[in-house]
């Protein structure tokens, strides 16, 4: 059915619409559609500090061509869908703001073929990172790209995470080789190879990676694989100034350490991993985290060098971490920084934000950002891919306390213009969701505009995921 009126980003989705969407998809997926109220409740919000809205269904596709099912049925029917992995998105990504139907692809979970000699493997789109892992243990490969949390394949795909692992091994935009998408009118297509490279027509693999799900839903990924090196060594230092963290990982850069993770948390963030962890006693001093990865004598060479580019910038504290269990208790503390955060204030939310600035200004964007902070009289601890010129800021604020969240608002929107202003973007990896597409005009100008026009002609009745990333008026 074409569109019969004039699409906008107002566009209402009539109940009768919607009713009839959830009817005939009962026919198709039986129990595997659900309307009972803690599984639209499950599906209502991310991990973002925002308005919950419930689904009106959420089916559970089990292939690619059930999904393509769903898709025609919500297409004819003008129904709204949201694609939903696991729901660890940060800026309200999954929220269904329009209603509508989620569609959780967590039971398209299969690793289905794994190519060792190419170094790459084809997965579904519910299967987690630490599962894909896990099954690659035996063949000596390794995912390397590491958000945090245990995300879905397909949810890191849309969202375009990244991670800790980011300077050494890339984002998903790097690691993603090709795709399987189910587009809004349920046509199945395929982009990409497992070829390495390729000059065959426009680049539609990365047109869906960091999509967000508003132009198809992602039913099958080829992702790039490494071997799992041989040694890998952590470890912390600290700094009396966030400045001379920062100038050590530049100087690092410049002389080429092939470093797998650099991370910085400033002293606030310090204090609160102190709390929320009890076996860690780090001075409240802005630290790095380091990890290397190679041979042992690779690794040992760049260890060395490290340490003597961290004394010339008056780094202290050095502690190592070549167990694998010491290793992987520092790297759980880094992940659970977000909760480390909100220990420094009991019965806290959080607002979580993240801007990616030139690495030549990170120091000074980090410097506007505390002074603004500090200005603003919340809490809000600082931590950052500092090798990326990534960093987040998670802003404390009492709940339903509405003069804070608003405080709180107003910082992190300060934040994004500090990041604009030294030719940084708005997200480096969270991504724009519903949170922060009220900058993206701010951050693109007409180009923005040109993503529209992208956006229409693949969802001309503006079903997928409306309301987020991009505006249609």
């Amino acid at each position: 059915m074409a569109c019969s009126f004039p699409v906008s980003e107002d566009l209402f989705m009539t109940t009768e619409n919607i009713s009839s969407a959830v009817s005939q998809l009962r026919e198709l997926l039986g129990e595997r559609l659900s309307t009972g109220s803690s599984i639209l409740e499950l599906h209502s919000h991310d991990e973002a500090y925002g308005t919950p809205a419930l689904p009106d269904a959420v089916a559970y596709p089990q292939s690619t061509t059930e999904v393509s099912q769903i898709m025609k049925i919500c297409h004819t029917c003008q129904c709204p869908v949201v694609p939903y992995g696991v729901g660890t998105s940060l800026e309200g990504h999954v929220i269904p703001v329009r209603g509508g139907i989620t569609i959780d692809t967590s039971r398209m979970n299969k690793l289905l073929k794994v190519f060792e000699s190419d170094m790459n493997a084809i997965v579904q789109p519910g299967v987690t990172r630490k599962q894909l892992n896990e099954e690659l243990r035996a063949t000596g490969l390794m995912f390397t790209v590491d958000p945090g949390a245990d995300a879905t394949m397909g949810g890191m795909a849309a969202t375009r995470a990244s991670g800790t692992n980011t300077v050494r091994y890339g984002t998903m935009r790097e690691n993603v080789l090709a795709l399987e998408v189910v587009l809004p009118d349920g046509q199945i297509i395929r982009t990409g190879s497992r070829a390495r490279k390729s000059s065959a027509g426009y680049d539609l693999t990365h047109l869906f990676v960091g999509s967000e799900g508003t132009l198809g839903i992602i039913t099958q990924l080829t992702v790039r694989l490494f071997g799992q090196p041989e040694t890998l060594s952590a470890a912390t230092c600290a700094f009396d100034s966030i400045n001379q963290a920062v100038d050590a990982v530049i100087m690092a850069n410049q002389m080429g350490i092939p470093m797998a993770r650099i991370e910085l948390l400033d002293e606030v963030q310090i204090k609160g991993m102190n709390i929320y962890n009890q076996d860690m006693n780090l001075p409240e001093k802005p630290h790095l985290f380091l990890e290397f990865h190679g041979t042992e004598a690779g690794v040992d060479e760049q260890v060395k060098l490290f340490q003597s580019i961290g004394d010339e910038f008056g780094a202290s504290d050095f502690q190592w971490a070549s167990k694998t269990e010491d290793r992987n208790r520092l790297w759980a503390a880094r992940h659970s920084a977000y909760y480390a955060g909100k220990s420094l204030r009991s019965g806290c939310e959080g607002l979580v934000t993240d801007v990616c600035v030139p690495i030549s200004a990170l120091a000074e964007s980090i410097a506007k950002t505390k002074l603004l902070v500090a200005q603003s009289g919340l809490i809000a601890p600082l931590v950052g891919h500092v090798g990326d010129g990534n960093f987040h800021l998670l802003i404390l604020v009492e709940p339903d306390n509405s003069e804070e969240l608003q405080q709180a608002q107003a910082l992190a929107g300060a934040v994004n213009r500090i990041a604009l202003e030294y030719g940084g973007t708005v997200t480096g990896e969270h991504g724009v969701g519903s949170g922060k597409r009220q900058y993206m005009d701010e951050e693109h100008g007409a180009a923005y505009q040109l993503m529209g026009l992208l956006k229409l002609t693949i969802d001309p009745n503006n079903i997928m995921n409306p309301g987020k990333t991009v505006s249609v008026d």
